[in-house]
């Protein structure tokens, strides 16, 4: 499975904790038909673990969608382009001695364990008609980092 790319774009009706949200999840274009059933089960918590905490708040998946993704994002800069749905160009602002602004073992990041790089995405745009969205953003907040889920 390494090298493969899943996403999932999700509409939260109101507190993210509460859950019911309904997600699109999108399957890299060169994941076999074998190796999708098996990333289906893992990012649905049929397997458990602690990404089955992270499922459990996703109500319902109303779609699933074989597309090309590209990730290209390192320590805040970047592209995402999840088949022609979502577009995010990304940048992290920088700090008053000209490094990168991220945030480390904080309470206002959700990415655990990892710096948080702390920025805009001078473009945003996601579509989605079984979600309901049409979302085209410039130069709104953004944060990136890399994370890793272990039992």
């Amino acid at each position: 499975m390494s090298g493969l790319t899943i996403a999932i774009l999700c509409r939260i009706p109101g507190n993210i904790l509460k859950g019911n949200w309904s997600a699109v999840v999108f399957v890299d274009e060169k994941t076999s038909f074998q190796q999708e059933k098996a990333i289906l089960k893992i990012f649905t918590g049929k397997l458990g673990g602690p990404i089955a905490k992270f499922a459990n708040l996703i109500g319902r998946v109303v779609a699933v969608d074989r597309v090309p993704i590209t990730f290209e994002v390192e320590k805040g800069k970047g592209r995402l382009q999840i088949g022609s749905a979502v577009t995010a160009d990304v940048e992290p602002f920088q700090g008053a001695a000209g490094r990168d602004t991220t945030l480390h073992d904080t309470a206002f990041s959700s990415i655990s364990g990892s710096p948080a790089y702390v920025g805009k995405a001078s473009v945003y745009k996601a579509t989605s008609s079984v979600l309901g969205l049409e979302i085209d953003l410039h130069d709104h907040n953004a944060i990136q980092g890399t994370f890793l889920f272990e039992d």
